[in-house]
């Protein structure tokens, strides 16, 4: 006669509880939503902060947050008729590398197609309130190579010039890194 295993209350318990809890850590990986930020202020328009010159100030963290860079960089941010934007800017690192980047801005509906030379899969910029978000995937250096990482960036209108700039880097899923900037416009005339 073949015996039969009846499961505890306590083992089922526990099984509904990890489903539970796996539940629960998908939803919190959901991370926010653009609607989120619709009804706050300032209100972040595009075109108007990314216009004449600004600065930025910034560190860059591994995957277990330790600061392992800074910077700070130099944007000169224009539109043309069409509404065509361009955000040049060249970045300072503390080891003494100079990169620069120029992204371009197409209007699309109603967000922008970003595109940049070191930029593999273009971005989507999006904004609502004081918010931007940005997904794009980056080619950036790593020892004798490149390597490509996927940048989920959130930007928040702080005042009307100065935008705080969280971007978390990942490969194949898993988190690898996050930059954390400042964005300050400048008056015109001051330098950074």
């Amino acid at each position: 006669m073949q015996s039969r295993v009846i499961p505890s209350r306590t083992s089922v318990f526990s099984r509904s509880s990890l489903i539970l809890l796996m539940a629960l850590a998908i939803v919190g990986c959901a991370g926010p939503s653009l609607d989120d930020y619709r009804d706050t202020g300032p209100e972040l328009v595009p075109e108007d902060f990314f216009q004449g010159e600004l600065s930025a100030r910034g560190v860059v963290k591994n995957f277990s947050g330790k600061v392992i860079r800074t910077f700070d960089a130099d944007i000169v941010a224009s539109w043309d008729d069409d509404g065509v934007g361009t955000l040049d800017e060249v970045f300072r690192f503390d080891d003494g590398e100079v990169q620069t980047r120029v992204w371009t801005l197409t209007p699309s509906g109603d967000s922008y197609h970003a595109t940049a030379g070191d930029v593999v899969e273009p971005g989507s910029m999006q904004w609502q309130g004081n918010a931007i978000h940005m997904n794009y995937v980056l080619r950036v250096s790593y020892g004798d190579g490149t390597i490509d990482v996927r940048m989920d960036d959130w930007m928040y209108l702080i005042t009307p010039d100065t935008l705080i700039n969280q971007t978390t880097m990942s490969k194949w899923g898993i988190e690898v890194g996050e930059v954390v900037l400042v964005i300050q416009k400048l008056e015109h005339g001051q330098g950074s």
